[in-house]
């Protein structure tokens, strides 16, 4: 009996070993595999064993540097792109206003995405002036060609057919062939196809996408498609909406459970009909940030309509005077339509740890009541 328990226990040590080998070969080749193939580090390890929906941290702890940049375009063309970093992961929202803004832009996002992935990237609807330089032109190659995109993020519904958004899909889905993960914000608002409602960027900071009935219904402007984003570092938030109008934004307050927001990227380039009190009243933000050419007849001759609106002023008036601007127009002629332009603000650059905060303009930091522009053609209301 004493021989053959021996030789059972040498057998189950055997097995134990072989097991062990098995696993440590296992442990290898993943590890190959994570680190040195797909380039991931130790905290994305961490993050598969994190839900989605983890709470963010209190702003009771300080998070590494985020910096949210409002970039200039490079042309006098009304258009947005947002570039955030936190860390060594980036998130580019939008890339506007047209093709030829890829000869700006990507030297512009390449000075913060330094190993050429963009982790996020994020397209809110399919106008020109938010898609044209995803795609560049054959001398300055578009972002989409520039970049690695490991996640791309857009909208579920549009009504174009243009040539700029065919153009955009192509581009979109040779990235998706390359490896890039495409989802679109209803996926990840339901938390389908592998897509996430809220993604960890660092400790501290998520990125959440919110609900607006328009990832559904049908919009008779293609503006209320917009994807809608709220950044949360510690007890800050920032929110992003695109070109959303007031119908969009009053689906946005009704589906959602808005927190108070350091910072508004002001909707619609400053439209009269976006930023409207509905919204505001509940986020009341601290900061607006309007990526626009100031005063550009590009859309209307009517100066009081032209971005930022004086509407749109006065009802950011009641919160905050901290309101900055990307572009100004410049040599105005109302009756040909024609302008040029200059840096109002420049690129608008937002940094915070989760305590300290400051906003910086590469031209420079005046408030928008405090121009000359806005001396001469809007009135301030607010206190």
């Amino acid at each position: 009996m004493a021989r053959r328990s021996k030789a059972s226990q040498q057998r189950l040590l055997r097995a134990v070993a072989v097991l062990l080998v098995i696993v440590l070969v296992a442990a290898a080749v993943f590890s190959v595999y994570w680190f040195v193939v797909k380039g991931k580090s130790w905290d994305d390890f961490k993050a598969l064993f994190q839900k989605p929906d983890t709470p963010p941290a209190t702003g009771t702890i300080e998070t590494g540097e985020l910096t949210i940049n409002f970039l200039e375009l490079g042309n006098k063309y009304t258009g947005d792109c947002t570039l955030i970093k936190i860390g060594d992961t980036e998130v580019l929202i939008d890339a506007g206003s047209r093709k030829g803004s890829a000869e700006t832009l990507i030297p512009a996002i390449s000075e913060y995405c330094t190993d050429g992935v963009l982790e996020y990237v994020i397209a809110t609807h399919a106008d020109q002036d938010h898609i044209a330089a995803f795609v560049g032109t054959n001398e300055f190659p578009g972002v989409f060609e520039s970049f690695e995109c490991e996640v791309i993020i857009d909208f579920p519904k549009t009504n174009k057919n243009t040539a700029i958004y065919k153009d955009y899909l192509e581009e979109r889905d040779k990235e998706v062939e390359a490896g890039a993960e495409h989802y679109t914000a209803l996926e990840c608002w339901n938390e389908t196809e592998g897509a996430s409602r809220s993604y960890i960027l660092a400790e501290g900071v998520t990125m959440n996408f919110l609900y607006q009935k328009f990832y559904e219904e049908h919009a008779s402007d293609e503006n209320n498609y917009s994807v809608c984003m709220l950044l949360t570092q510690g007890d800050y938030n920032y929110l992003f909406t695109g070109d959303l109008e007031e119908e969009g934004e009053a689906s946005l307050v009704e589906s959602n459970d808005l927190p108070q927001c350091k910072l508004f990227k002001g909707g619609h380039h400053g439209s009269k009909t976006s930023s409207t009190e509905k919204l505001l009243s509940v986020i009341r933000p601290e900061i607006v940030c309007v990526c626009c050419c100031a005063g550009s007849p590009e859309y209307t001759t009517n100066n009081d309509n032209t971005f930022p609106t004086q509407a749109m002023i006065d009802c950011v008036s009641k919160y905050t005077d901290k309101i900055y601007v990307t572009t100004l127009a410049t040599n105005v002629d109302w009756e040909e339509e024609s302008w040029d332009y200059t840096s109002m603000n420049g690129t608008i650059t937002y940094k915070s740890d989760g305590k300290e905060w400051s906003v910086t303009g590469s031209n420079n930091s005046t408030i928008l009541k405090d121009t000359e522009w806005f001396q001469e053609n809007r009135v301030w209301n607010g206190g």
